[in-house]
């Protein structure tokens, strides 16, 4: 037997009409969607009551029944006329900008992964004379700092070869888990979320694609520099992942 009111479960009264029972549901949706709350075990329980309410009270005949009372709609005899154990007719195709499209919220989802990266940003201290302070200098300064492989160029194949498409996620990184109405997207353990696989490292760098060197890059230290400045220094970080910027350099 139904216990919870599924008006109060969209946020709406009795009489609300199709248009706010809808956007209703697409604002609560949004909010709860497990995707949008990966740290919230309840967020996926608190979705199928949304989505079940709406599939309810979205479909006219189907909210006739259950505004005639919890035993008309639940009980015995009506599970196949509508019912709670009827075949499911929600109409969601009016809400195909939920999430940015319907492939979100039916697993067919149209993220793609994130191609490019940029570099890490890197810190550094300089210890200055009370001269160089009050007057400024130019400086170097020691960085240690990722750089693309050059072996390898970066992909963290051995030469010769290249990362090829995998073929757990098709190149999305990402997998549906089926929920019943709905699936949910999940990084693809196969290539963690990457969208390709390396199935022969490069040796140089051990299929990390990328190398740890220090750096000497020259930093201008301007006139009346104080304890706690803060000198950023764009680009001069650690290299980018496939074809991203590097990183920038912030001397204390």
């Amino acid at each position: 037997m139904e216990t919870k009111d599924l008006y109060k479960v969209l946020g709406v009264s009795k009489g609300a009409s199709q248009g706010e029972i809808r956007r209703s549901y697409r604002k609560l949706a949004r909010e709860h969607h497990p995707d949008a709350n990966r740290d919230d075990k309840d967020a996926e329980e608190r979705f199928k009551e949304i989505q079940h309410a709406y599939e309810i009270l979205s479909n006219p005949e189907k909210r006739r029944q259950y505004d005639e009372g919890p035993r008309a709609f639940f009980g015995g005899g009506n599970a196949g006329q509508g019912g709670a154990g009827g075949a499911r007719t929600a109409d969601f195709s009016d809400l195909s900008d939920l999430f940015g499209g319907l492939g979100d919220i039916f697993g067919a989802s149209t993220r793609t992964r994130e191609t490019s990266r940029k570099g890490q940003n890197i810190t550094a201290t300089v210890n200055l004379s009370f001269n160089d302070a009050l007057n400024g200098v130019t400086t170097r300064v020691n960085v240690p700092v990722e750089e693309a492989c050059g072996d390898c160029g970066g992909t963290g194949a051995a030469p010769g070869t290249s990362p090829r498409t995998c073929p757990e996620c098709g190149g999305r990184g990402v997998r549906s888990r089926d929920q019943g109405f709905f699936a949910f997207s999940e990084r693809c353990a196969r290539c963690g979320g990457e969208g390709t696989i390396v199935e022969k490292p490069c040796p140089t760098c051990s299929g990390s694609g990328r190398l740890r060197k220090a750096r000497q890059v020259t930093v201008r230290i301007p006139a009346g520099a104080k304890d706690g400045m803060k000198i950023r220094v764009p680009g001069r970080g650690s290299a980018g992942e496939k074809g991203g910027p590097a990183g920038d350099l912030f001397v204390w």
